[in-house]
């Protein structure tokens, strides 16, 4: 994908030469190339890029999991670079934050689609992600004005549908979201 930035973070530096030459073949910008865990961090939380291409062994990462802290502050998506001979392969792929894995010695035609599938799944997620955000502030509102409403029915003797009605019209009073006066409903007649 051109323009797409890349950090490349491995050890190999031969590694690091030939999956540049392949991506900056296929438009990708490689905007950083750290070979330790914790200068990959800092370089990933600096620069944000859109993807990062990351050393399953990557030296000074000994008690870091540096793709599980990248996942999880959803900054890129991790693709991981192994040793084809591994077996706990499977393994990899469940850690947080991994898109997926790229065999060494790399094989060229597979490095487009890995790529490629990692970032379009992780913008996936982020969608999905501010989705439920979204759904759960709705469903937070919604609680707020269900218990404004039984409060204001119980202390001012209404009727579910008058309650509404006085929650409506105190927004329009306000100029304030409905959610925003239930929550001032709730707050003054609990405490």
């Amino acid at each position: 994908m051109f323009g797409t930035r890349v950090v490349v973070a491995d050890s190999d530096l031969s590694f690091r030469r030939k999956l540049k030459d392949i991506l900056n073949h296929a438009g990708y910008l490689v905007t950083g190339e750290p070979a330790r865990g914790k200068e990959t961090l800092q370089m990933v939380f600096q620069i944000e890029p859109d993807l990062v291409v990351l050393e399953s062994r990557l030296p000074g990462s000994e008690g870091i999991d540096v793709a599980g802290i990248i996942g999880e502050h959803m900054v890129a998506p991790v693709v991981l670079t192994v040793d084809g001979r591994r077996q706990d392969l499977g393994e990899l792929v469940r850690k947080t934050g991994v898109y997926g894995i790229l065999a060494k010695p790399l094989q060229e035609m597979s490095v487009l689609p890995v790529l490629e599938t990692a970032i379009v799944c992780f913008e996936q997620v982020v969608k999905l992600q501010k989705q439920v955000n979204e759904l759960r502030k709705k469903l937070e509102a919604r609680r707020l004005v269900e218990q404004a409403k039984g409060l204001l029915m119980e202390s001012k003797g209404l009727t579910e549908q008058q309650a509404y009605k006085y929650l409506q019209r105190l927004s329009m009073d306000q100029c304030l979201p409905i959610a925003k006066v239930a929550r001032q409903v709730v707050l003054s007649l609990q405490g």
